[in-house]
């Protein structure tokens, strides 16, 4: 049955205020997954654009004594080549996590802010934020 207004409004903000959540505990772990793994591209491209001369030129020691400008060159080219290949093993990383943690699967239908006795597990699905007794087995495709 239909909830009454007041009632739909405060249970839509909770679902809501769940979702968004889910969304940035998401987007967080999307960010550490992505840093960490980039970290060498970060640091290789880095030096390479501090020492080259038609950049930022720095006046430090190794920029005078390691990097000249070929090497610096080869730095940046090497760092946007390894870029591609990181690029994939973070999403790899970040999809399979997401997936073992089925943090795509607590995002709750506003369904349940409208009609009395919604059931938080949608289907049978299972997930840490749902409540107890849900089936564990989850297709993707579902």
């Amino acid at each position: 049955e239909p909830r009454s207004p007041w009632c739909c409004l405060a249970w839509t903000l909770v679902i809501g205020t769940m979702n968004s959540l889910v969304f940035l505990l998401n987007l967080l772990l999307m960010f550490v997954i992505f840093t960490i793994v980039l970290l060498p591209t970060i640091v290789v491209v880095y030096f390479g654009f501090q020492c080259h001369s038609q950049v930022l030129h720095s006046s430090a020691r190794y920029c005078k004594s390691i990097l000249d400008d070929n090497s610096s060159s080869a730095l940046i080219i090497l760092g946007f080549v390894i870029m591609s290949p990181l690029l994939v093993v973070a999403m790899a990383i970040y999809c399979s996590l997401a997936r073992r943690l089925r943090l795509l699967v607590c995002f709750q239908p506003y369904s349940l802010a409208v009609y009395k006795g919604g059931r938080w597990c949608r289907g049978g699905e299972g997930a840490p934020c749902c409540a107890g007794g849900c089936n564990t087995q989850l297709k993707a495709w579902v």
